[in-house]
């Protein structure tokens, strides 16, 4: 008998194996999970980087800072020249006042011209940042009290004897106001100078004890502490 043979090899099918379900969830997945990587990267990159606006933004204040340490320096700069002008003309002044009488007038007109020079000294008004402006608009307004009360006093001089005492008094409240409002200023001053790296700056005008006028707080010129 001959023997039955099945069918050639060659005509056999070939079955394909097809993919799982798992592998075609990872390849549709996975260009999504890269691009998500390069998106976060890029993202953190633009994030890092400030925009032109706020680089501006930076500049500016950074020209501002700058402005307000020389803006400070000046203003300290300022203040003791008038401090060391009007200390003599103040201190004469308050020995007058307590005398109670009208001073010379060529002593009035030269105290009063010290007085002056100060009050143009501190007339300009830079803008300047919050803390600057208000210690420059203290002393401004300190020296403009003090110029008040000296020309109250002077005008005492132009009365009678018997009405030259009650403007005597006044002129004395306004010379201690303007005194107190000097200190907050130099107070404020002093502040400032701390915060702009230029250490303490004490420069207070002397006043009488018990006025409510700011003293300086003892420490050491150019310090921080």
């Amino acid at each position: 008998m001959s023997r039955r043979t099945g069918k050639p090899s060659y005509t056999k099918t070939t079955q394909s194996r097809r993919p799982s379900v798992g592998n075609l969830v990872f390849v549709m997945i996975l260009p999504v999970v890269l691009a998500g990587f390069v998106g976060a990267g890029i993202g953190y990159a633009v994030a890092d980087r400030p925009s032109g606006t706020e680089a501006a933004v930076n500049e500016l204040r950074e020209a501002e800072a700058r402005r307000d340490v020389e803006q400070i320096a000046q203003l300290t700069t300022a203040a003791r020249t008038t401090r060391d002008e009007l200390g003599p003309v103040l201190s004469e002044l308050d020995t007058a006042m307590k005398s109670g009488r009208p001073a010379a007038p060529d002593k009035l007109a030269a105290w009063q011209q010290s007085m002056r020079g100060a009050v143009e000294r501190h007339a300009e008004s830079p803008s300047g940042t919050t803390a600057t402006n208000v210690a420059r608009g203290g002393l401004r307004a300190a020296v403009d009290g003090l110029s008040t009360a000296l020309d109250t006093y002077a005008l005492a001089g132009r009365l009678p004897a018997a009405e030259q005492r009650g403007l005597i008094d006044l002129a004395t409240r306004q010379r201690t106001a303007a005194g107190t409002a000097w200190s907050i200023a130099a107070a404020q001053l002093d502040q400032i100078n701390i915060d702009a790296g230029h250490g303490h700056q004490h420069v207070y005008l002397e006043t009488e004890a018990g006025s409510g006028a700011f003293t300086s707080d003892g420490a050491p010129e150019g310090t921080t502490k």
